[in-house]
């Protein structure tokens, strides 16, 4: 996909001169939809601005709380998107009323096919090398014109900085516009704040386990259990040892957290000032 030269670069916020979005505990949480943030996207991309998205649930939230830095990522991230449906809740409460949420596998469909035509170039980054080449394969199926132009599946261990830059000049090499990373919370969201001046690409979009599902390794809940709020049952059910200590903590830990909020009880600021951001100026607008 053609930029646009750096000169001409131009913001991709909302007709008002912000993007909107509501603070969740301390997190901006980004008013959009599946089509507004499709749509976001691809206009950064086509203004060669740079920028990562974190696609977030209320886990991701309640992580945020413990670590400041993980928190910074977030607020400094060009999208924070509303994957699980109680931040769907939060910000049509605080009357963002189109707002709805962002699945991250829903948004990795929707920018390949609205890519499509337009030469959009994707990099695939995570999982293993058998995950990459069942995903790139179904991919390509769904999207026969999509435009892949790589993958990498990174060791288990810790990077080195040489294996960083490795990666970096690898990624670059292959001119891609978004790059698609496939980690566990939160190793994705520290890798893309970690990686992104290193990288040429205008997107780099953490969209988790989207990998496993899109290449049938794992299996989604069913559309109505999605929208229910309770999806992190059936997960639980799906994989009940790994994951019944997760839901012990933050299922409660939100759900106290988000009504202190709203009660005034505490305060969750947005701390720009000790963290720095490079986050667009918005219009707070309180849960």
């Amino acid at each position: 996909m053609r930029k646009q030269p750096a000169g001409s670069q131009t913001s991709v916020l909302h007709p008002g001169g912000a993007l909107e979005w509501t603070n969740v505990l301390g997190v901006r949480v980004s008013a959009v939809n599946l089509e507004s943030a499709t749509g976001l996207i691809q206009k950064a991309i086509e203004d060669g601005r740079k920028g990562y998205v974190c696609v977030r649930d209320a886990h991701g939230i309640v992580r945020c709380q413990n670590d400041p830095e993980l928190r910074s990522i977030h607020n400094r991230a060009f999208l924070v998107t509303p994957d699980g449906m109680p931040l769907v809740w939060a910000l049509k409460r605080a009357g963002h009323l189109e707002s709805d949420r962002v699945y991250g596998p829903d948004l990795m469909f929707s920018v390949f096919e609205a890519g499509s035509s337009k030469g959009l170039r994707h990099f695939l980054y995570g999982a293993t090398d058998e995950t990459l080449k069942q995903l790139r394969a179904r991919l390509l199926k769904k999207f026969p014109n999509a435009q892949i132009v790589g993958s990498y599946a990174p060791p288990f261990h810790r990077l080195t900085l040489q294996e960083e830059t490795d990666i970096a000049d690898r990624i670059n090499g292959a001119g891609a516009d978004v790059i698609w990373v496939g980690l566990s919370s939160p190793k994705q969201e520290l890798w893309m704040a970690r990686m992104r001046d290193r990288l040429d690409a205008s997107m780099l979009i953490g969209v988790g386990a989207a990998f496993d599902f899109h290449a049938g390794l794992k299996r989604q809940a069913p559309r109505i259990i999605q929208r229910s709020g309770f999806e992190w049952v059936f997960r639980l059910l799906c994989e009940p040892r790994r994951l019944w200590r997760r839901y012990a903590l933050v299922v409660p830990t939100f759900i106290s957290l988000t009504a202190f909020q709203r009660l005034g009880l505490r305060k969750f600021p947005i701390e720009d000032e000790v963290f720095g951001s490079s986050a667009p100026k918005a219009v707070a607008v309180k849960v």
